[in-house]
This record gives structure tokens, C-alpha cells and sequence, in this order.
């Protein structure tokens, strides 16, 4: 759906050159919710906005369903911008236009009949569950509903693909969690490719397939979000990763050790769960198997999208030859296993 290849962007401040996207290389498939994760500053944010072309770049190629956007005139471009919705931050709402009128706006802009605009107009809004909203005006609603109108008018002219920058940062969680929601709904019922940028890693946990972390205008680290979640390559995902889910073993435990004697040894591990694995009993079933005892140090359990997906820190003591085949039975049932200490 999206193809960026060696995208750059240079500003000019003060007479100086600021490198806001630096060989940027990106491609988002058809049909997927797809993140960009980045700190502010990173450049998400002029990333996006060169998608749709309301920044040019300075050198580099974006396709859009199969279509170079970066060569279009600007005719050319005005059509294709019908095929890209966008949701903004701050809503940005026509105040002195009703919620009914504020969706018909683009397709007044490109000149749909009537009759046709009117029923549109209609099955979006229930689509986002504001039927009941539809005359009231924009300092009428709470902040949730102005984004639900937001998204049903970037939805109004059918687009291929919806831009969503930092949509949701301006909401409480509940609220927050209703629209990614939403966003998921209309993903999997439209077949929608949606594209949304956010320095929230909840935000790429709840709904994700794929992420992309960004850091000082540069792409460092792209994968399927369960993939980033279990294994961080660089630091930058580790430390929006552990502002979720942490998994760094507290300083104090990652120390400490049960005392144990004669061929007795003992391992500190981290195991990692994913998917299905996390429901079944494999660490009882582990120590019955290989007589091992188990030393619950620390864990956590969670949700990614619809997945589940957890980590414990054990201390596996037991006799040397047997500790490895314990843990190589718990890899080859799928786990994640990672040694962090050997005593």
C-alpha cells in the first residue's frame, strides 16, 4: 500500500539545515494497522505529513497504492489526497458546522450528489456511533465524540488509506481505548490500511500489527509489534517497550540467590510467553518432568492487540546436567528462554 524509499526532508531555520528525515525507507501492507513510534523531535510527524504530500520532500519516493505521489501535479494530487483521510490531534472541526455538516464537507469539496452524500453521511455516523450526535455542534460534544466525528470525515470519500497523527493524545485512557477500538473495527470491516503515528507504546500494543520505531530522523528498528515487544533490538525500542511492559528484573532480585549446596546448581532466567503458550502449564510440567525446583523472582502478564504475552524471571536450581534439559524443554515448546545469571 505504501512504498518509502530513501525519503529525506531538510528544513531551513535561520539559515541553517535541519535534518528532519534522514534515508528513510518504509513499506506499510495492504489492510494493516501499521505504527510509527518516535519521541518528539524524531520526525514522525513530518514523515506523515510528506504521505500526503503537505510537506514535499526534499529528496526520496513515496508510492500510494501503487501511484508515485511525489511526481503528481497538483491537480493529480488533489485527487489522490481523496483516497488518503487523515485524523488530527486537535480534531480540527468546522465550529460553526454541525456533526452531520462537518462530514458532508468533503464531499461537498469533491461535488457528490446530494441524495448520495446525505446517505453516506448516515451510515458513517453509525458507523462511529453518532447517529444521535448528529445536530449538535462541535463545543457540544466531549473530546472522544469531536475524534469520532474527526474519523468519519476522513472516512467520507472512501479512502484506501487513513493517516492518523497522534489521534489520540489528547484523551483520557478510557476514552483513548474506545477510539483504538474503533480504529480496529473499522480496520478489519472496511479492510482499511490505517497508518498512525504516536509516542505512546499502549497505543501500538492495543492495535498494531507492524511498528516502526523512529530516533533522530532515522528508522532504527521495524518488525511485528509482538517481535518488538519480546525482543528490542536497539535501545530506543527497549525504553518505549519498558514503559509498558517491563522487563528488567529489579536490581535487588537480579542479585539475590536461594543458597543451595552439593551438585545442586542454579540458573536465573528470563522466560518468555507469546501467544497460546501462556495458558498452559509448562513450568509445572517442566519441574515433574526434570526434578527441578523453581523460585519464582519477578513477572508480568499482558495483552498485545489480541495476543498474550508475558514474562517470568525464575531461579532453576537443581542438578547441573538436568537444569540445561529443563530448559531446553521449555524452548522447544516455544518459549523464549534467556539466561541471565549462572551460579
Amino acid at each position: 500500500m505504501i512504498e518509502i524509499k530513501n525519503l529525506s526532508k531538510i528544513y531551513f531555520a535561520s539559515g541553517h539545515e535541519v535534518l528532519a528525515l534522514d534515508d528513510v525507507s518504509l513499506t506499510v501492507k495492504k489492510g494493516e494497522i501499521f505504527g510509527i513510534i518516535g519521541l518528539s523531535g524524531a520526525g514522525k510527524s513530518t514523515l506523515i505529513r510528506c504521505i500526503n504530500m503537505l510537506e514535499k520532500p526534499t529528496q526520496g519516493s513515496i508510492a500510494v497504492d501503487g501511484r508515485e505521489i511525489t511526481l503528481l501535479d497538483q491537480q493529480e494530487l488533489r485527487l489522490a489526497r481523496q483516497k488518503i483521510g487523515m485524523i488530527f490531534q486537535q480534531f480540527n472541526l468546522l465550529s460553526s458546522r454541525t456533526v452531520f455538516d462537518n462530514v458532508m464537507f468533503p464531499l461537498e469539496i469533491t461535488r457528490v450528489q446530494r441524495p448520495e452524500a446525505t446517505k453516506r453521511v448516515q451510515e458513517l455516523l453509525e458507523l462511529v456511533g453518532l447517529t444521535d450526535k448528529a445536530g449538535m455542534y462541535p463545543a457540544q460534544l466531549s473530546g472522544g465524540q469531536k475524534q469520532r466525528v474527526g474519523i468519519a470525515r476522513a472516512l467520507a470519500n472512501d479512502p484506501k488509506l487513513l493517516l492518523s497523527d497522534e489521534a489520540t493524545s489528547a484523551l483520557d485512557p478510557q476514552t483513548t481505548r474506545a477510539i483504538l477500538k474503533l480504529l480496529k473495527d473499522i480496520n478489519r470491516q472496511l479492510n482499511l490500511t490505517i497508518l498512525l503515528i504516536t509516542h505512546d507504546m499502549n497505543v501500538i500494543k492495543e492495535v498494531c500489527d507492524r511498528v516502526a520505531v523512529i530516533d533522530n530522523s532515522r528508522i532504527v528498528e521495524v518488525g511485528d509489534v509482538l517481535e518488538i515487544f519480546s525482543n528490542p533490538q536497539t535501545p530506543t525500542s527497549h525504553s518505549f517497550v519498558n514503559a509498558v511492559i517491563s522487563r528488567d528484573v529489579p536490581v535487588e532480585l537480579l542479585h539475590s540467590s536461594t543458597e543451595h549446596g552439593g551438585d545442586t546448581a542454579s540458573k536465573l532466567v528470563r522466560v518468555s510467553f507469546i501467544g497460546a503458550s501462556a495458558g498452559k502449564p509448562l513450568i509445572s510440567s517442566m519441574i515433574r518432568r526434570y526434578n527441578v525446583d523453581v523460585n519464582i523472582i519477578y513477572g508480568n502478564i499482558d495483552r498485545i492487540k489480541d495476543t498474550p504475552y508475558g514474562n517470568l524471571t525464575l531461579e532453576v536450581l537443581g542438578h547441573p546436567g538436568l537444569l540445561q534439559e529443563a530448559l531446553d524443554y521449555l524452548r522447544g515448546q516455544g518459549l523464549e528462554i534467556e539466561v541471565l545469571r549462572n551460579a
